[in-house]
């Protein structure tokens, strides 16, 4: 179990992201590194008001603890009251433009004494949709994992990133996988490696493709609608956000994931056969894409 070796491999996955990121935008990401107290850190790399990007996020961190918190332990009991080290990379990218979809990949690694796992994968959420986008990610997502893990990966993010209280997914998924402890570790970290070097090329020829289309307020208020529907279900499911709270860790950091302009409106439903409609009944539902 080699952790220095996966701590280099995350810092370098952060620093050639941002880099490619920056070339996209224009701007450039500030940095801001963090200590923490009960041990480790870490570095965040943050962009807001750039030209593609409203606001985005390339986080890495890596923290230590003498226990992990309850979020981790809920469906481990046993490793209650254990020290623990979790290091990844996680990000969220919000773009302005309301054709362009939101973004979230994260890879990550958590080691108590003999005991470790893997997780991670990436997801896209859509304000408008596009079938050869969705191909297009899920396609990439299929060759970062292989054929045999895919149907698996894909099916559980289409369970993980869904609102019970909406009864609706947040997206059109793409991958996710946890507890990953198996065959053996260099077989796992290979593959979360794989998953952090296809992000680039799953994302990237997209918002090549809808960076430049025209949009109106019309739009932008449909984005800041599904964009709280993000907001919802990072505060109240996503395991990262809980467990980096609960850990001690940097909340400005683990907030980042949340868009800058957002809004809620009462029960309001889209016009049949407007363009908004065809995001709930054509592409938020599970979906064979590949």
């Amino acid at each position: 179990m080699n952790l220095a070796a996966v701590s280099d491999y995350f810092l370098g996955l952060q620093a050639a992201i941002v880099a490619a990121l920056e070339t996209l935008d224009g701007g450039q990401f500030r940095e801001d590194r963090w200590t923490r107290p009960e041990g480790g850190g870490g570095r965040a790399r943050v962009i807001e008001e750039g030209a593609l990007f409203e606001r985005g996020g390339v986080n890495f961190s890596s923290v230590q603890g003498a226990s992990l918190p309850p979020s981790a332990t809920a469906s481990r009991p046993q490793l209650a009251g254990r020290a623990f080290e979790a290091m990844g990379v996680s990000l969220v990218l919000h773009p302005r433009n309301p054709y362009c979809p939101t973004v979230h990949m994260n890879v990550r690694c958590f080691a108590a004494g003999d005991i470790w796992w893997f997780g991670g994968g990436m997801d896209l959420t859509p304000y408008y949709g596009f079938e050869e986008d969705a191909r297009h990610f899920h396609a990439t997502c299929k060759a970062a994992v292989g054929k045999d893990l895919y149907p698996r990966f894909k099916r559980w993010c289409d369970e993980y990133f869904f609102l019970k209280h909406r009864r609706e997914p947040r997206g059109i998924g793409g991958l996710f996988f946890d507890d990953l402890n198996e065959p053996d570790f260099d077989a796992c970290f290979s593959l979360v490696r794989a998953v952090g070097d296809h992000f680039l090329a799953a994302y990237v020829p997209i918002i090549e493709r809808r960076r430049d289309a025209p949009y109106g307020e019309r739009e932008r208020e449909f984005q800041a609608y599904r964009r709280g529907r993000y907001v919802e279900f990072n505060l109240v499911y996503d395991r990262g956000t809980l467990f980096g709270l609960q850990s001690g860790g940097r909340t400005e950091a683990i907030l980042m994931s949340l868009p800058p302009r957002v809004a809620w409106r009462y029960d309001w439903k889209p016009a049949a056969g407007s363009p908004e409609a065809r995001l709930y009944t054509d592409f938020l539902r599970p979906r064979d894409w590949v």
